[in-house]
Formats: structure tokens, sequence, C-alpha cells
């Protein structure tokens, strides 16, 4: 017997797959090289490169297409566990996109930050972009997984989204892990 739930995942999978498509645009708008050739190894850049590596691999990753076992008889049992299946691969994508998206805005601050201080005479080596670098640092370590599932779903919730079924961190960790090898 059907739950009548189908047509909720079938729009929570829209909302997970525009959001994904969204940060998709951010990740691969966001600059990879500075102006400044010698600044081309700094850390904020060297960052700003590896997400967008991050982000085209995420992107290039392929959905698990294997067919689910339906939990019970029927064509829309058969449908929920494929929605639910899909429904896995979109949130972990959106997840990893925004986790590349929030260290892409750190590093991207940090090349603001290291502006400001060549303008304000800090030079190349003084402690004011020693002081930037470990702004940075601590910028980037603070974007874990658990904050940033934390953050989406205090988002959806506030935006009035259908999260019943929506994958634990868990799930979405071991779909992430599951996809590095891609």
């Amino acid at each position: 017997m059907s739950d009548g739930l189908n047509p909720l995942r079938e729009a929570r999978v829209a909302e997970l797959l525009s959001d994904f498509r969204t940060l998709q645009f951010y990740i691969a708008a966001a600059p990879t090289s500075p102006g400044n050739p010698d600044e081309y190894y700094t850390e904020g850049w060297a960052a700003l490169r590896q997400c967008a590596l991050d982000g085209q691999h995420i992107l290039n990753c392929a959905a698990d297409i294997s067919i689910p076992c339906a939990s019970g008889p029927g064509p829309d049992e058969q449908a929920k566990a494929e929605l639910k299946q899909v429904l896995l691969d979109a949130y972990a994508r959106r997840h990893e996109g925004q986790k590349i998206y929030l260290r892409q805005a750190a590093a991207q601050r940090w090349v603001g930050w290291r502006e400001t201080v060549v303008v304000n005479g800090g030079g190349g080596g003084g402690q004011g972009m020693v002081e930037v670098d470990g702004q940075l640092r601590v910028e980037l370590a603070n974007i874990t997984d658990e904050a940033v599932y934390a953050e989406l779903q205090a988002n959806d919730i506030n935006m009035g989204r259908w999260i019943d079924e929506d994958p634990s961190l868990r799930e979405v960790q071991r779909w992430i892990r599951s996809r590095r090898q891609c």
C-alpha cells in the first residue's frame, strides 16, 4: 500500500537539485588565479583552486543508477524506493556543494583581507599577512560536515520545506566517501 508521499519526495528532490545547480553556478564563477602571479601559491588562492576542482568533481560524479528493491509490492512502492535513492544523491550533492561554496567564500574574504594589508603597507611577509593566513585557516577549519548539515537543515525548516525523509549526516558522509573514487 502506498503512503501517498511520493509527490512530496519528488518536490524535495527538485528543491535539492535546484539548490545544487545554484551552488554550482557560484562555485564555477569564483576566481582561481590572482592578478599578481607571485600570489599563485598562497593559501587562499590554493584553496580557491581546490574548491573549483572539488566543485567540478561533485558535478562529474555519476549518480547511483542501480535499481533499489522496494519494501513492498507495486509501482508506487518501487517509485518510493527510487525517489529515496535520488533524494540521498541530491541531498549529498547539495551538502558537498554548500561546503565547497563556504570554503570558497572564506578564501575570497582572505583575498580581500590580503589586499587591505598590502594597501595599508603590510607588505608580503609582515605580521598582517600571517594574521590573515591564520584567519583563513580558522575559517576553513570551522566548515565541518556537522556545521554545514545543521545550517542547511535550519534553512530548509525556515523555508517551510518538507524534510521528514532527509538523509542523516552519516548517510550523507557515506555517500561523499563513496564518490571520492569517482
